[in-house]
């Protein structure tokens, strides 16, 4: 986890004293006093969102507004197609995108969220890089656009098959929002931003509200039978099972989109021979990986036996080999499952399905199996 030095003060966001009302045991989390758990434990909270509904406080992520100087969101979106692979344009009002801000090498500064509102782009970017993100906006698409960051609103994640049963009660028409959907509706009587969108492979919905109005609305959807509140640890296991990256670990700045097995995420309008191929940072870089392949490449692992793998371990191609092939970027034990998960990264060469390497685990080496993602099947509304 991303924590800032102990000497400077952690930030809280706007669910603070409900995360302590609630017996939420807090950690430091990019820079933030964040609820890892509650009192009935990751496990419990992990299979609570599988099968009906979980809140999460996600107010740490960076809300900006990207708003064209001349009125046309067009004009955003390409500008925006400066920065990021995807095609920002194709993007209609009311829908969203997942993207990424490539550096020149073609890693990765940041991933991030971009919905189009009809007259503006909404972005939604990871906490430990939220300030990083928004000079980076400021320093190239300044002439073009306002940056505004949001910082006056929480962000809520409602996520789990129960969640739109839930929200309705809310928000009527959020029954009828299709993944990826996202735009402006009212939630209990406020302005709000709603997506179906999340983290953890299920159905679920992303509230962005005004911070003084996010405690009452947790407050009510915590009233409900099939909600509970769910803290960074529950939130990292269900991501994990659902084969989605964390920055900073799975992907960063040295890794590229192919690289991470996240291809689907560029629209071939941006590939080699689009209509707006290339244009953006790293394009010499990565635009060649989809015709000839990574040299490397992040795959799901599966440990044989019971025993976690957790993220740094190294990985080999037999258990006596004394040359490290690759290593684990994200590992855990699996709720789902019943049984331990991993990704990493292998050479193209030892990255198909259905082989086995070797991770070290306490001077032991321990086999797993490269497996398809997501460990556990999706549950988006399409």
């Amino acid at each position: 986890m991303l924590a800032r030095d102990t000497e400077t003060p952690l930030l809280k966001t706007p669910l603070h004293a409900l995360h302590l009302a609630r017996g939420g045991k807090m950690v430091p989390f990019a820079g933030y006093d964040m609820p890892v758990q509650y009192a009935a434990g990751v496990l419990k909270e992990h299979l609570h969102t599988r099968t009906k509904a979980g809140l999460f406080d996600v107010s740490h992520m960076g809300q900006i507004a990207l708003r064209p100087k001349s009125g046309k969101v067009e004009d955003a979106a390409l500008a925006l197609e400066r920065l990021v692979p995807q095609d920002i344009l194709a993007v209609a009002p009311g829908r969203q995108r997942y993207a990424q801000f490539t550096n020149t090498a073609g890693g990765l500064l940041d991933d991030l969220m971009v919905a189009n509102f009809g007259d503006h782009l909404f972005l939604v970017v990871n906490a430990a890089c939220k300030i990083e993100d928004e000079a980076h906006l400021r320093k190239h698409l300044s002439e073009i656009c306002t940056i505004e960051v949001l910082a006056d609103r929480a962000l809520i994640a409602l996520q789990g098959p129960k969640a739109a049963s839930v929200l309705a009660k809310f928000c009527p028409e959020a029954s009828a929002m299709k993944f990826m959907d996202a735009g402006p509706h009212r939630v209990d009587g406020v302005a709000c931003f709603v997506s179906r969108s999340g983290y953890t492979g299920e159905d679920g919905f992303e509230i962005s509200i005004p911070a003084d109005q996010a405690e009452a609305l947790a407050a009510k959807l915590l009233d409900d039978a099939d909600v509970m509140p769910i803290g960074l640890g529950a939130r990292d296991s269900l991501r994990l099972e659902a084969g989605l990256c964390l920055y900073g670990h799975d992907i960063d700045t040295t890794t590229t989109p192919v690289e991470a097995a996240l291809e689907w995420s560029v629209q071939k309008s941006r590939r080699t021979g689009g209509a707006r191929a290339g244009g953006f940072p790293g394009a010499d870089v990565i635009l060649p990986q989809f015709a000839h392949g990574a040299a490397r490449r992040r795959v799901g692992l599966k440990p044989e036996g019971r025993a976690p793998v957790r993220e740094g371990a190294a990985l080999f191609a037999d258990a006596t080999s004394a040359e490290q092939i690759g290593s684990v970027t994200s590992g855990g034990f699996g709720p789902s499952l019943n049984a331990p998960v991993a990704m990493g990264y292998l050479p193209a060469s030892h990255a198909t399905i259905g082989g086995t390497v070797f991770a070290e685990v306490r001077g032991q080496r321990l086999p797993l199996r490269v497996s398809p993602m997501p460990f556990v099947p999706h549950g988006y509304k399409r």
